[in-house]
């Protein structure tokens, strides 16, 4: 078994539920995934994750989308250390880009904010702050619904990402 997942396991519960939260922002999920332990791998940690990410709803959603710093801020907001550590590796497409794109994307987190109530989340992950800016644009187009969904998919595939280097540690 995976040393930080079996320390995870003996730890007590708010050591634990810290350790979720740091890889997802909402309270109710990372409770659930305590609530789960032990867990005795990676891949069922993976599917523990999925199945409860999948009982969230809207307020469990903004919470975690409020945990995020936005896209292209040069000091992210999150006050949690390890959280924004991974913030900034997870943005890391958009520390090169230039001023143009910079303001561009803070224009367009004040305009999706005003839309839609909450913070621009997307998997950062791999992608360009011209990518990002283009996902942005286009995701100004939908609905609020649909929006809230698309927005708790990348918050999935986030979580995944943090659960992977928690893992690591």
């Amino acid at each position: 078994m995976n040393r930080i997942l079996a320390a995870w396991n003996n730890a007590d519960e708010a050591a634990a539920c810290d350790a979720m939260m740091a890889c997802c922002g909402a309270e109710r999920w990372a409770a659930g995934m305590v609530a789960l332990r032990p867990v005795t791998n990676a891949t069922e940690l993976s599917e523990m994750a999925d199945r409860l990410w999948s009982t969230m709803e809207e307020p469990d959603w903004l919470e975690a989308f409020a945990c995020h710093p936005r896209i292209g801020e040069r000091e992210p907001g999150d006050s949690e250390k390890r959280s924004a550590a991974w913030s900034r590796q997870e943005q890391s497409g958009a520390g090169s880009a230039g001023e143009a794109v910079l303001a561009e994307l803070a224009e367009g987190n004040k305009k999706y904010e005003e839309r839609f109530g909450f913070t621009y989340i997307v998997c950062a992950t791999g992608k360009s702050a011209e990518e990002m800016l283009r996902m942005m644009k286009r995701r100004l187009t939908a609905t609020r619904e649909a929006e809230l969904r698309e927005a708790a998919e990348e918050q999935r595939q986030i979580m995944h990402i943090r659960l992977g280097k928690w893992l690591t540690e």
